[in-house]
């Protein structure tokens, strides 16, 4: 599929909606597939980051015919955006929701980590992704606290539910946070869609953890999304770094609407809600009108043609959500204890004993027992014995496998791991004497 060669079949007036036609019917939160609610979550997203780059763009130009041009490309953008968010029900609570999010950046990040030719850019996603995934472990067990709802219902057992690298963990010196740029004109289509949509993915958790957070009651759990809502702030910039700087704003505007055809499309073709497809098909079918008005605005402000910045114009294999937890596990088995330093990951224990991460980790942190993220797991094990989890099996990692206590210092405390694997090797050692 190529949608530059894709002849809009309707005019642009014609695809503008009224009132009713962008009142949408909400999904069934008991009945939804997952991954629909994980598609929903993405475009939602994608979309709010096509009128924020177009709000940006509009208040860096100077021709009022370019952003009147922009104006109404941005204007559908939004009413593309209020279809897509309004799909979400009133009955859905926010801890609910949250867990789609946390899904989506899960299994989205391993797909696209799965698929990324860059080895930078997949350690990059392969970082990310055990935060995302503890995420999900945390505020799992804050829903069963405070909804008494077992987030494997919610996710039909398409993703475990476990600890990743712990949340306490990742707390990281600004400094640390900021990537190496990728280029886009000499390196693969892949990894310039990858760190576009994972940039507008978590752009659009943080912005969720930021405007809703407060809306959850006093106590850990308003807290818990004030502390990962901050870590989300360390992920756009993580992805964000990834993008190239050296685009004009007219050639981003082409991936911008390049990406969104993409994904559109590749809903298209997966989607299992016959009601949803036809929204997607919809909105492939305006976006590639949106593509064609960046080409022309690219080649009348530029001179550049469509083909020297998207030489082939063929979509990559479509992106098709699917469970990733034999991914997940290789990444936790081989990564948990990474921590970045500059550009770079490396392991906690390798890095200088007066690294800056540790200055700036106790000071966000404070008393490890006031800490959101070990808070909502804790409090759960006080009331019922054991933290919430839904596994397909134990942890890979040792340290992470007791349900009776939730770990603080993986990844975080150097020499911890080294001292926990080498006193489980004396036990396990133990057992078998006994045995003997």
């Amino acid at each position: 599929m190529n949608p530059f060669e894709q002849k809009p079949k309707k005019s642009l007036m014609d695809m503008v909606p009224n009132w009713k036609q962008l009142a949408v019917k909400p999904y069934d939160k008991l009945e939804a597939d997952p991954y629909t609610k994980a598609r929903i979550i993405l475009m939602n997203g994608i979309e709010v980051e096509a009128a924020m780059f177009g709000h940006n763009f509009n208040r860096h130009c100077e021709n009022n015919d370019l952003r009147r041009d922009l104006a109404l490309c941005r204007r559908m953008e939004q009413e593309q955006q209020k279809r897509i968010n309004w799909m979400s029900p009133s009955n859905e609570s926010t801890l609910e929701l949250t867990i789609g999010y946390e899904q989506l950046a899960v299994d989205l990040t391993a797909w696209l980590a799965m698929h990324e030719p860059d080895e930078y850019a997949k350690s990059c996603m392969d970082f990310a992704l055990l935060e995302d995934f503890d995420h999900l472990y945390r505020y799992a067990d804050q829903l069963k606290f405070d909804e008494d709802i077992p987030a494997h219902k919610l996710v039909r057992d398409t993703i475990e539910i476990t600890p990743g690298r712990p949340t306490i963990a990742h707390h990281r010196h600004p400094f640390d946070s900021v990537r190496m740029p990728r280029n886009s004109k000499t390196g693969d289509i892949r990894t310039t869609l990858g760190a576009l949509i994972l940039t507008a993915g978590e752009q659009q958790t943080m912005n969720f953890y930021m405007n809703l957070g407060n809306t959850v009651p006093e106590g850990p759990g308003r807290d818990l999304y004030q502390e990962i809502g901050m870590v989300e702030e360390q992920h756009v910039t993580h992805y964000g770094s990834l993008i190239d700087p050296s685009m004009s704003w007219l050639e981003m505007l082409l991936w911008h609407e390049y990406q969104e055809c993409y994904l559109y499309y590749s809903f298209y073709e997966t989607e299992v809600d016959a009601r949803v497809k036809k929204m997607w098909e919809m909105h492939f079918e305006q976006e590639c009108m949106h593509l064609a008005m960046a080409c022309d605005l690219l080649q009348k402000y530029e001179g550049t043609e469509w083909q020297q910045i998207i030489p082939a114009g063929e979509f990559p294999e479509l992106l098709d959500f699917h469970p990733t937890k034999d991914y997940v596990r290789q990444v936790l088995a081989e990564q948990v204890t990474l921590t970045a330093q500059d550009e770079e990951f490396v392991d906690i224990d390798d890095v200088p004993s007066d690294f800056r991460f540790f200055t700036w980790n106790d000071t966000v942190n404070g008393r490890v027992q006031d800490v959101p993220s070990h808070e909502a797991v804790r409090q759960l094990i006080e009331r019922d014995g054991e933290d919430y989890r839904s596994e397909d099996a134990e942890s890979p990692i040792p340290e992470l496998r007791s349900r009776k206590k939730d770990d603080t210092k993986l990844a975080r405390v150097q020499g911890y791991g080294k001292r926990a694997h080498e006193v489980e090797r004396q036990a396990k050692e133990e057992r078998e004497a006994v045995l003997v």
